[in-house]
């Protein structure tokens, strides 16, 4: 039982708050301006804090799952047990595609998702970092991935099979390509501008997951198809409205987009999506193993990493330095001249980035 205080020790605070000037009206009323606010209240501010992004999109999705299961809940009163109890009702309500895997992926971004609900609200003051039940939270271990290198045959029936079939072909073989040549993931292809572009040194700005940049070498073969890909397609938008074939508005970053429809509309995930359903109607593999754009960056890098090392395949693949690849790593990092040089290999095209070491690779392929 917790003791009163004495008058006398009242006395000496009420003396202490005089002398500061502060009055119990004061910590009462700042004590309500510290209110917990509701889920519903507090995740439309944490969007608007964000950096616009595929991150932010993805933490969108479960924020508005807990709104609705709790929308005038405050932040400090679902208990740990109860997060654990809607991750596991989340998991199960999920969607079950053909690349499922169990709904762990699922889990992983619902907890960093409230990870960084929680994360501002520390930050904000509205809960201690003692309070703040994300943390205690644990992610399930990542499998290990079921994706890998596609054969050699294998990978030129699926581009035999997107030449001849499908609403696209001509844009399914431009996307395949674009996989090969520069190992992207989906999101350097949704984020490629026309301003994207350098023809002189044949070069493409990839812009992909976690605000990762860099100048990609590509082919002049593969150059000058998106050039004239963007050149067929994109003034077919001029004077139409902001609209997509399901009626929502276009987005000026995706307005913005090189890779478009034969009517000149901006593509988006979902083609990715189509286009190895298409391939998976004439070869039955690519359906049951699931095989997506991701299989051709296993198969690039790959090859890269066997014959030129894991510095440049590095460097091809866009991996950022990290404290666990030593400091070493920084000191023997490759070059863009190097990453070009491999890519001339794999395309048999000299390159303007690395002029003499193309051509003596070209030189050696004649002999």
């Amino acid at each position: 039982m917790t003791p009163s205080a004495s008058s006398a020790e009242v006395q000496t605070a009420q003396l202490l708050l005089e002398r500061l000037g502060v009055s119990l009206e004061d910590l009462t009323s700042g004590q309500s301006k510290r209110a917990v606010p509701t889920f519903a209240e507090y995740v439309p501010v944490v969007y608007a804090a964000m950096p616009p992004g595929v991150t932010r999109e993805n933490y969108k999705c479960y924020w508005k799952k807990v709104v609705a299961a709790w929308p005038d809940r405050r932040l400090d009163e679902p208990t740990i047990t109860e997060f654990k109890q809607l991750i596991g009702t989340l998991q199960a309500q999920r969607a079950v595609r053909r690349t499922d895997r169990g709904g762990y992926a699922l889990a992983q971004v619902a907890v960093n998702a409230l990870r960084c609900l929680y994360r501002h609200a520390v930050d904000d003051k509205l809960i201690s970092p003692a309070d703040n039940p994300a943390i205690a939270l644990v992610k399930p271990k990542r499998r290990s991935s079921s994706r890998g290198a596609i054969p050699t045959d294998r990978l030129a029936e699926i581009n035999r099979v997107a030449a001849e079939y499908g609403d696209e072909p001509e844009l399914t073989t431009l996307i395949l390509r674009m996989c090969t040549e520069t190992a992207c993931r989906r999101g350097g292809i949704l984020a490629l501008r026309k301003q994207d572009l350098d023809p002189d040194q044949c070069l493409v700005r990839l812009r992909e997951k976690g605000d990762t940049e860099r100048w990609q070498p590509v082919s002049p073969t593969l150059m000058r198809a998106l050039l004239d890909h963007h050149a067929s397609r994109a003034h077919l938008r001029s004077g139409k409205s902001r609209l997509a074939g399901n009626g929502r508005p276009i987005s000026r970053n995706a307005d913005e987009r090189l890779f478009r429809y034969k009517n000149g509309a901006p593509i988006t995930a979902t083609r990715f999506v189509i286009m190895w359903r298409q391939i998976g109607e004439q070869l039955p593999w690519v359906k049951q193993q699931g095989i997506t754009c991701h299989w051709l960056r296993h198969t690039t890098l790959r090859w890269v990493e066997r014959n030129f090392g894991h510095a440049v395949a590095k460097a091809y693949a866009g991996h950022a330095d990290n404290h666990s690849d030593g400091a070493t790593s920084i000191y023997t990092r490759a070059t863009r001249e190097e990453v070009a040089y491999a890519l001339s290999a794999l395309t048999g095209e000299p390159h303007p980035v690395a002029p003499q070491v193309a051509t003596a690779y070209t030189e050696e392929l004649s002999r």
